[in-house]
């Protein structure tokens, strides 16, 4: 569980400032104490909304309870209501910037105004909706409050105003906003996880569905995407928490599945069908993510969402689709520089080398990244699972390892092969099914044929897809 700071004790808040700026440094980060708190905190999340067995008193055998969105059984704390009501306040300032109707290219400037009117609400929005010891606890050192992080992590998580693009990145931030929340102590501690629960489900839905509003609003442009060859143009996070609400259900942390999927869990491959999806997104975070896409795009799912559509054909069930989303948020989010070179340090998520980290190689993407003119490089480090003392069967590291399935794109519609090509940061998610070892210390997922890029793939039509850890049939 992420640690909450002592209120007895004194704390130096400081202003959160850029930190990662080469590949030396995203290796570095790698090892630190902040890379160790988002984990911890996201497995945390993760374990709080697979479904649960509950035992009644007088019945025989154990029933499962699932959790969906909009649950009435989800308990909410008072913090947990006041964000929603945060967002809710966010959201409604959208009214007061209404899009340009002048012709553009990419992003609507307007959004420009909606960021500058969060930006200066947002310090008395804090002070509103949250209890005053959380944003200016007593015992601090110097001038800099506790709200001034929380500031810097919440204006960091609705997308970038100079670029108008928002990205995995900027959700990133929102997670670090409310993991600063919980070190600060603002939420209350549960024994069943109900407190983490409620985060998931009424705060971070919550937030991409304002996410949502203002990608459609103001056509914010995707950040740092990987264009048809990434998970999603904009978000990650409703991947891992939504295929966590349709794993089996569990009784205890150590007693996670790798495999199977809830009772009545709709089938992976359900996420091709319009209409499968439109009756589950209002129950289940995947799925409202995958119905966002719809709205957004059309033609057939396999060609606009080739990676996804790809994953949908998982015969092991949503248990694996969980572990493998994990790893690939480690790889693809956390491991990339494009995305954490904009994420910020300061007294509570540390730039500060984790002692528990071990020494390895730096990885081929970070490896190639520009050296910075100023400073020396950081020490290598392994990455570190931070709960893998709990036998929860998510393994450790930050490398997608598991083999790859075949293609499930319609053979009618399969190109030519691809050409091999000059190495590449990031191994892309296609071409053959027999699994690559990976070069030494990459911390990228292994995920195909060396050689295979993004530019390489120009002119292939319809090229096939493999999912990164969607290797085996359940059981072997």
């Amino acid at each position: 569980m992420l640690d909450i700071l002592d209120r007895n004790a004194s704390h130096t808040f400081k202003v959160p400032v850029k930190r990662i700026n080469d590949g030396d440094d995203v290796s570095f980060f790698l090892t630190s104490k902040a890379y160790a708190d988002i984990m911890t905190f996201i497995f945390q999340l993760n374990f709080a909304v697979l479904p649960r067995r509950v035992e009644k008193e007088g019945a025989e055998a154990k029933t499962i309870k699932e959790w969906v969105l909009n649950d009435p059984d989800v308990a909410t704390s008072p913090v947990v209501q006041n964000l929603a009501k945060l967002l809710d306040a966010l959201s409604r300032i959208i009214d007061e910037a209404p899009p340009d109707p002048g012709p553009r290219r990419f992003g609507n400037v307007s959004f420009r105004k909606w960021h500058d009117l969060a930006r200066e609400r947002v310090p008395a929005l804090l002070d509103q909706y949250l209890a005053a010891e959380v944003v200016a606890p007593t015992e601090i050192q110097g001038e800099v409050t506790a709200k001034n992080e929380l500031e810097a992590y919440l204006m960091g998580s609705f997308g970038s105003s100079e670029r108008l693009d928002y990205g995995t990145g900027h959700e990133l931030s929102f997670i670090a906003f409310l993991g600063c929340l919980w070190k600060l102590g603002a939420f209350p501690v549960s024994t069943d996880g109900g407190t983490e629960r409620a985060i998931v489900l009424r705060v971070i839905e919550p937030y991409l569905q304002l996410i949502r509003r203002l990608i459609l609003t103001y056509t914010l442009e995707p950040a740092g995407s990987h264009g048809v060859w990434g998970l999603d143009d904009h978000s990650f996070l409703p991947y891992v928490f939504g295929s966590a609400q349709l794993s089996p259900a569990v009784s205890s942390l150590s007693g996670i599945a790798t495999e199977g999927s809830l009772p009545s869990a709709p089938d992976p491959g359900d996420v091709a069908k319009a209409p499968a999806v439109e009756r589950e997104r209002s129950r289940n975070m995947y799925f409202s993510a995958i119905g966002f896409i719809y709205d957004v795009k059309k033609g057939p799912f396999w060609e606009h969402s080739p990676i996804l559509f790809d994953v949908s054909g998982v015969k092991a069930g949503w248990a694996k689709i969980n572990k493998g989303m994990l790893k690939m948020y480690n790889a693809e989010v956390l491991s990339k520089f494009p995305v954490v070179q904009h994420f910020h340090f300061g007294s509570l998520f540390v730039w500060e080398r984790d002692p528990l980290a071990k020494d390895i190689q730096a990885s081929i993407h970070t490896s190639s990244q520009p050296k910075s003119s100023a400073g020396t490089p950081r020490p290598q480090a392994t990455l570190r699972d931070p709960l893998a003392e709990v036998k929860s069967g998510v393994p450790s590291g930050n490398g997608t390892t598991a083999p790859i399935v075949s293609s499930r794109v319609p053979a009618s519609a399969q190109g030519p092969a691809v050409p091999a090509g000059p190495n590449h940061p990031t191994r892309a998610p296609w071409a053959s099914s027999t699994p690559m070892p990976p070069p030494g210390g990459t911390t990228a997922a292994t995920w195909a044929r060396p050689g295979t890029t993004a530019s390489s793939m120009k002119g292939t039509a319809n090229p096939s897809t493999k999912a990164p850890w969607a290797g085996k049939e359940p059981g072997k």
